[in-house]
Formats: C-alpha cells, structure tokens, sequence
C-alpha cells in the first residue's frame, strides 16, 4: 500500500537485447532462432501460456497442413505425418514446444505501448513492467480485430452476430432457426459443416468464384517438389499468387455440399429489415444468427513508431520495417503463401532474425 500523500513506485525497468511480443507461433519460432543465437530475449504474451489463441478457436478446428510439415523448427510433431491435427492437439504441441526449449516467456503481460526509447525500444505492458531492448519482434498475429460488411448493423437487433474467433460451438447460437455464415474461406467452411449437423438450416454465403483444390499426400508432395509455397511475393510468380482468390479445401466444400439443410446463396451483399441476408445468388430466410467468417483487419494502435500504413496494415519488406531492429512475424502474406501457415513460421523466422541481429 503507498502511503498518503507519496507516489506509487516506478514500474520495474527490464533490459535485454530482443523483445518478442506474442507467443503463437511465430513467436515461438523466434525465440527458437534467438536462443540458438544466444541472444538474451524476452517472449512477452498477454495469456497466460504459449498458443494460447489456437485455444480459443471452434472445437472441431482441424489444421489445412498436416503434422509432417506443420512443425516448428527443432521439434518435428508427435504422431503420424499424414495426420491433420486438431485444434486441441496443436494448441499442446505450442505448449509443449515452448516448455522443451525452455523459452523465456513471460504470461500475463499485454503490451500497450511500443516507442523509441534512449538505447533502442521500450516496450510497456498493461501488468506494469517495462521492458527496454535494442530490437522487437512484432509477432502478435493477424487474427486481432474482426472485419465484417458495412452493412453488417443493418441486420435487426434480434439477429445474433458473432465473429469466427468468438465461435466454438453450435450451442453459442440461439434457438434452432436459420443461421447463416458468411465467408470464402476454409473457416467458414467448417463452422457451416459445424452447426449443419444440428440439423437446422444453414445458409452459406460463400463466393462461387473460390478456387478449390485437394488437401492430400498428392498435393502436398506436388508443393513439396515445387516450392510453390515457399515462393516469395516479391517475384513475379508470387506477386500473381498474391493477388489471386486463396483455395478451399475442395473436400470440405463437397462436404458441405451433401447437407440437405444446407443451401448456398453465394456472395453476400446485404442485410434485409426481415432479418434476411441477400446474396448473388438467393436470399436467406429471416436468420436467428451470423457467423461472419469475413477475416480480421490489424489493431496496432499501441505501437507508436513510423512502420504502419494510413490504413494501420504493417509496412514491411518480408517482415523488416523500416525502423531499424523492429520486424513482423506471423502475417499473412509475409513474404509467402506458406507464412499463413504453421510450418511457415519457422523459415519466416529464420531470415528475419538474422536479418535483424546483423543491424548494429
């Protein structure tokens, strides 16, 4: 307790060489590479353990890479390779990864503020460390604030809304009505298959210019032979890849496709005053609730440096900011397709910390 009429203590001032803020994959896979380096780090995460977020995910989540190539450097996945581990299995493996090494991380510490300090950085968390560091990683993934249609409020006060990250379950939604999930990604997919096999009507908006393709052995030994994952965006081919629609899992569309009370109305473009989403294709009956499965857009508001363009996106050359010694991990599109993914953490990683402990 402060005594009346005296100040509340400084928070404590904590030095080191690398601050890594996050401690999903991408920052694990940076602590990895700092450790091997032996460099004095700090893996600072506002959870209270490692992968804390694949936690929070719908419990019927499975992985679109399977085990062979979906572990993080040093430590290959337990189990078979061609399995396609769930949402559970991988949030254990993070823990367990983060434990082998023995990392320093530090739980419970939510950073809000990032800003230039007189040896480098300072890094400041809502716990009350500050943490000051030459060099900071910025790993706190893309999956932060969801983004949803303009039009989105329009939909009465009665219709449920519940952004992807927040679903895990069919009983979060009320009642045993139409629900509709909105997106044209592999997410989407699955939480449809998901609250399909209650049994009550699903009305899927999903785009039918969605390319689809296989998720096998077949495929992933064609990529494998290729590189085609791994190529970077700042090529020709990758600058193509890039702005090309991202693939479905073909089977998991199929999948949902054998519902009887499943019923696509394709790209969605407006909230009726029934209740009803219209799509391109067909109108929804009045809904009971949404799952907008329609991505994220970053929140960077607590960094306060030059790295970030007037829409608040990360301005970056595969994951270097301009700003020296400060660097992002774990965005998509990185540098490559492959940086969306598990196993793309770790070549991410690899080149970004060498590139940044060769800065003076």
């Amino acid at each position: 307790m402060v005594s009346p009429g005296t100040s509340a203590p400084a928070p404590p001032l904590i030095h080191t060489d690398t601050v890594v803020i996050g401690a999903g994959q991408a920052g694990l896979a940076a602590a990895y590479y700092l450790q091997q380096r032996q460099v004095d780090f700090r893996v600072l995460d506002a959870a209270p353990m490692a992968g804390a977020a694949w936690a929070t995910r719908y419990d019927s989540l499975r992985l679109f890479s399977p085990a062979g190539v979906s572990g993080l450097p040093g430590l290959p996945w337990p189990g078979p390779a061609a399995h396609y581990p769930s949402r559970d299995e991988t949030t254990a493996y993070l823990r367990q990864y983060a434990a082998h090494f023995g990392f320093p991380l530090e739980p419970n510490r939510r950073v809000v503020r990032l800003a230039p300090g007189p040896d480098g950085y300072v890094v400041e968390t809502a716990a009350g460390p500050t943490y000051a560091a030459r060099r900071v990683i910025i790993a706190t993934g893309p999956y932060t604030t969801p983004k949803v249609p303009a039009w989105a409020p329009q939909l009465p006060a009665g219709v449920w809304q519940l952004p992807s990250r927040d679903y895990q379950r069919p009983v979060q939604l009320p009642g045993t009505g139409p629900v509709a999930v909105v997106g044209s990604g592999n997410s989407a997919l699955q939480i449809a298959a998901d609250v399909a096999a209650t049994g009550r009507p699903v009305y899927v908006a999903f785009d039918d210019k969605t390319p689809a393709m296989p998720n096998n052995r077949l495929m992933w030994t064609f990529l494998a032979i290729t590189g085609l994952l791994g190529v970077s965006r700042h090529t020709m081919l990758g600058r193509k890849m890039y702005h090309s629609p991202e693939p479905v899992v073909s089977g998991d569309l199929a999948k949902l496709r054998r519902f009887a009370n499943v019923r696509f109305i394709g790209r969605a473009e407006e909230a009726l005053p029934s209740g009803a989403i219209r799509g391109r294709r067909a109108t929804s009956e009045p809904l009971e609730a949404v799952v907008w499965a329609t991505g994220y857009r970053p929140d960077y508001g607590w960094v306060e440096l030059p790295i970030l363009e007037d829409d608040g996106s990360p301005r970056h050359y595969r994951g270097i900011t301009e700003v020296p010694g400060v660097a992002f991990l774990g965005l998509n599109w990185l540098d490559s397709r492959r940086s969306a993914l598990l196993y793309g953490a770790g070549p991410d990683a690899r080149r970004v910390v060498a590139e940044l402990l060769r800065m003076p």
